[in-house]
């Protein structure tokens, strides 16, 4: 079993073992799966990250108008 702490940024290091594991070097991004009151964690796949990034470009098109920053502005 490995141990972290979270900073009071709630930042937390991943141990060296599991860093050797999962493959992870600096830069790299996790993906957080919460299932049952637990989280698993693994390196990102490529397809993952490709997914997020046409996602978030889709979202900011279609969320971050002129039209919806003067709708929401008074929330």
């Amino acid at each position: 079993m490995e141990m972290s702490k979270l900073t009071s940024k709630h930042q937390a290091t991943v141990p060296a073992d599991v860093r050797a594991a999962l493959g992870l070097k600096g830069g790299d991004t996790i993906e957080w799966v919460v299932d049952k009151g637990g989280a698993r964690v693994r390196k990102a796949r490529g397809e993952d990250l490709a997914w997020l990034r046409l996602a978030e470009e889709s979202f900011a098109v279609e969320w971050l108008s002129d039209e919806d920053e003067e709708a929401f502005c008074d929330l």
